[in-house]
């Protein structure tokens, strides 16, 4: 393996995504040379390639990943970020990119990644290929959540402190949501290209949000929505609610959680900590009556699922698709405790040091509907659905106070 260093780029800022995500003018690029090639010569890799470098980000956020190669055998090409992690993980920040015999650039959106350097190795499968460049554009700047709300665990009654109805039209509520966007993957190898600020994805209708997965949409395999109040409020303590029903459809995975504030790219997970209260796949829930099971969990350095010791419990809800339920969770100090419509079936209350509860520190809410993946997908997709819908009526944060 062959390790290079590239030096600090000149970098500049536009605006053309708007006020609340300025990105980098110039993408950080590298060509066949930096990679390892000799001068004026493309870089050809065989499967089973592993080619390091490292990469200096000097602005966190969401990046687009270009990659010019050619293959005439279908080579496969993903990029692996932090590859001298202590934890001995492995994070695909692109999932697999297929080289075409043509050359067409390849190109993966949302790959999100820290300021600093990253040691990071480009791998080459399943056949020859011929790299010619590579790069990495800022599309989305990382913005720090302003309001930090912290609950009152203390008292007899629940007390309504923040909330979204959904009583609109249009586009949801900006000052309480922005989007994650892309298809690198989120970690999961979902296939779902998560779009923003598009009706047809994330929209208010008759007093609900609808996020609607599309398939062949866009150019894309599917298209979805993925909310997340980060950049906008974080939360810590306090009872979170989710009034929804889910879709059915195998390859359907809804979700309704809370992710540590603190999270920044792939390195920050499970660290920054993750609760899950609404999740469910559309393999667990029966297409005509809508029974399944709903899941809540809760992930951190010391039990997630990567090392198959997490913590989590289900509980099995009747006509998931067509009936409201109410899934919650009741976040006090030392533990967090699963709810659904009122029936309490989960408790996690590890806590003895910072890798089993980094849940001392503010979380923000996501709402997506992913469709494929390493859960959602792990029976296939089923090809006869053309959309799917996960509609919510309320997501609700509650704290305790006295009685008056």
């Amino acid at each position: 393996m062959k390790a290079i260093y590239l030096g600090i780029f000149s970098l500049a800022l536009w605006s053309c995504q708007g006020p609340e995500s300025p990105v980098e003018k110039d993408p950080l690029h590298l060509n066949a040379q930096d990679l390892g090639a000799p001068q004026d010569s493309l870089l050809f890799a065989k499967g089973g390639a592993q080619i390091d470098f490292t990469l200096p980000i000097t602005e966190a956020g969401r990046y687009e990943v270009k990659l010019k190669a050619s293959s005439s055998d279908s080579a496969q090409i993903w990029i692996e970020d932090y590859i001298h992690n202590p934890d001995g993980r492995t994070y695909n920040i692109t999932g697999n990119m297929l080289a075409q015999a043509d050359g067409s650039p390849l190109g993966i959106v949302g790959s999100p990644l820290d300021t600093g350097k990253h040691a990071m190795r480009l791998h080459v499968s399943g056949g020859k290929a011929q790299i010619e460049s590579l790069s990495f554009k800022l599309i989305k700047k990382l913005q720090k959540t302003p309001a930090i709300h912290e609950q009152s665990m203390e008292g007899e009654e629940w007390d309504l402190v923040w909330s979204d109805e959904f009583e609109g039209s249009g586009l949801p509520d900006s000052t309480k949501w922005s989007y994650n966007i892309g298809n690198w993957g989120w970690g999961n190898n979902e296939p779902q290209y998560y779009t923003e600020g598009r009706l047809e994805n994330a929209r208010q209708e008759n007093g609900n949000l609808i996020i609607e997965a599309r398939k062949n949409d866009q150019g894309q395999a599917w298209t979805s929505a993925r909310l997340t109040t980060q950049g906008k409020h974080a939360f810590t303590y306090g009872r979170i609610e989710f009034r929804a029903k889910v879709p059915v459809g195998r390859g359907t995975w809804a979700a309704g959680w809370l992710l540590g504030d603190a999270y920044r790219d792939e390195l920050s997970w499970p660290y920054c900590g993750e609760i899950d209260v609404l999740e469910c796949v559309g393999f667990e829930i029966n297409d005509s009556t809508g029974l399944g099971k709903n899941h809540a969990t809760c992930h951190t350095r010391a039990y997630y699922f990567k090392q198959g010791n997490q913590i989590g419990s289900e509980i099995e809800v009747d006509s998931m698709n067509t009936k409201f339920h109410t899934y919650a969770v009741e976040w006090y100090p030392d533990r967090i405790e699963g709810y659904l419509d009122g029936e309490h079936y989960y408790t996690y209350d590890k806590n003895a040091n910072e890798l089993e509860w980094p849940f001392d520190k503010p979380q923000n809410i996501i709402l997506n509907l992913a469709v494929g993946g390493g859960w959602g997908g792990a029976q296939g997709i089923d090809p006869q659905w053309e959309k799917h819908q996960y509609i919510l009526d309320y997501v609700r944060v509650y704290q305790r106070k006295g009685a008056e």
